[in-house]
């Protein structure tokens, strides 16, 4: 017999079940199980795109990014999160999802432990994998956050990062100041890496984002401007960190992608350096959203905490499975909990990135069906 023909440490990993949800549903389903903003990239944006590609801005760019956009993260940072990042200090990647992948290469190697919510995004565990890493996961507490007390009692002599999500996907948890301070100080003490997750940051309708580079160089940033102004399939992300971290990882974004694309970096700059009133006008929509659903699955019988953040809602179910299987084949797509960990048992993740008729709609459809 000759030898395994693929890496183990890609067979281990699974298909996303966001994904397997999607499209095992038919195209009339309602969806609420994928995280994206029914809303079209603001005008502004969309024209400097068109501009970019009239003149010809179609080439490979400087590898961690054009500087106008470097920039205009770096002073994003300043105004938005308090935080002083230099141009040279950021890297700007093909969405989010290659943000997280070059952090997590360049920290992690073969058996080396990152901590990660459970349940928690579904990409952590994966990229984790992928590196030869091992996952310990971080229980979440009561109001579905992660507490720094579970964080200082996993750490171990192998341990190399922790990643936090706030506000979460898929809880919409909040973490506090408070936490995240205490996060960025864990990271000190123990010299381990903190991986902040904050592509949601803009969409927090009770508390405050708070960025935990604020108190600790241990930090590294991921951002995109994807949720903030609906520009998922433009993707376009960055990581910022210091300058330790980003020589490392720019060697890894050099191999795995060059470049990210040129006319969307065009695009991210009128995004950073415009109005925020289309973001907002999104944020209080999806706050009206959320009241609705969260009102009708309470109604139902389904507890389900207010989400603080992000546009997703996580009600208690008896079978995660079972109960997603029902409601997508009576045409409503969700996630059940366990696609983001065995934590995640006993819940099912809904999208409240869809339209208020939509989510209405669903609600009678679970009501007939549970």
């Amino acid at each position: 017999m000759g030898a395994q023909k693929f890496a183990q440490r890609v067979l281990d990993i699974d298909i996303s079940g966001i994904r397997k949800m999607f499209e095992a549903a038919g195209s009339d389903a309602i969806n609420l199980g994928l995280g994206q903003p029914d809303f079209d990239t603001p005008e502004h944006i969309k024209q400097a795109a068109i501009d970019a590609i009239n003149d010809g801005f179609t080439a490979y760019t400087y590898g961690a990014g054009i500087q106008e956009l470097r920039e205009a993260i770096s002073s994003k940072f300043e105004r938005e999160n308090d935080l002083s990042v230099s141009p040279d200090e950021v890297i700007v990647t093909s969405g989010a999802s290659e943000a997280l992948e070059i952090a997590i290469a360049s920290i992690v190697g073969p058996g080396d432990e990152v901590m990660i919510a459970n349940p928690g995004f579904v990409s952590y565990n994966a990229l984790v994998g992928i590196m030869g890493g091992k996952v310990s996961s971080l229980p979440l507490g009561d109001d579905l956050t992660i507490r720094p007390e579970d964080v200082m009692e996993r750490i171990t002599s192998k341990t190399k990062a922790f990643i936090i999500n706030s506000p979460s996907n898929p809880t919409g948890a909040v973490q506090s100041k408070s936490d995240m301070k205490a996060f960025a100080e864990i990271a000190d003490d123990h010299d381990i890496t903190l991986i902040s997750d904050e592509v949601y940051e803009h969409f927090i309708y009770e508390g405050e984002h708070v960025s935990p580079a604020r108190f600790s160089d241990n930090v590294v940033t991921v951002n995109a401007v994807s949720k903030t102004y609906s520009m998922t399939g433009w993707r376009l992300g960055y990581v910022a960190a210091r300058r330790e971290y980003t020589e490392q990882m720019l060697k890894v974004h050099q191999y795995v992608q060059a470049c990210a694309n040129s006319i969307a970096q065009k695009a991210a700059v009128a995004a950073l350096n415009g109005p925020l009133d289309p973001v907002i006008r999104m944020r209080d929509e999806f706050r009206q959203r959320r009241d609705i659903l969260v009102e009708g699955l309470n109604s139902l019988g389904l507890k389900c905490d207010l989400p603080k953040g992000a546009f997703y809602a996580f009600p208690q179910v008896e079978n995660s499975t079972e109960v997603a299987t029902k409601l997508i084949s009576n045409g409503v797509v969700v996630v059940p909990g366990t696609a983001f960990g065995d934590g995640g048992e006993g819940y099912i993740r809904l999208s409240y990135a869809s339209s208020q008729e939509n989510i209405k709609k669903a609600l009678q459809i679970m009501e007939d069906v549970l």
